[in-house]
């Protein structure tokens, strides 16, 4: 009996680490990065545009909670996601990083940590109060 929920959180946990996996695979990390402990937490922070030093401020209890609501909203901005999708990854992470992994999603992040409002991907960049120019 207890074999079953045992293999479902498994199926879960291998899910979740595949998305993960996806998701620094797409922002141009290592994907094995999610399998190491500590190192994937500064990874993600780097890959929300948010100083690695805030890894030290996920080990105390509160401001962790805070920490980690800014990680995925920078997140979701690196992925072009707006508001709704920010609340899904805050409320539902289970649900969103995997839309994020195996979706069609792309990263494009702020370069300077979104100070100018610069956005940079692929095919665009837009800077605050400026009108959409090609970079192609």
């Amino acid at each position: 009996m207890d074999a079953i929920p045992s293999a479902i959180c498994l199926g879960i946990a291998v899910l979740y680490l595949g998305a993960f996996w996806q998701v620094f695979t797409k922002a141009g990390e290592p994907g094995w990065a999610i399998l190491v402990p500590f190192y994937n937490i500064y990874v993600l922070l780097k890959i929300s545009g948010k100083p690695g030093w805030w890894m030290i401020l996920m080990f105390i209890p509160i401001v962790n909670i805070v920490i980690s609501i800014l990680t995925y909203v920078g997140l979701a901005e690196g992925f072009g996601k707006g508001v709704g999708f920010t609340l899904g990854l805050i409320l539902f992470p289970f649900i969103f990083i995997p839309i994020l992994g195996f979706g069609s999603s792309t990263y494009g992040y702020f370069n300077d940590g979104g100070q100018s409002g610069t956005i940079q991907n692929e095919m665009y960049t837009v800077a605050a109060g400026s009108p959409l120019r090609t970079t192609r």
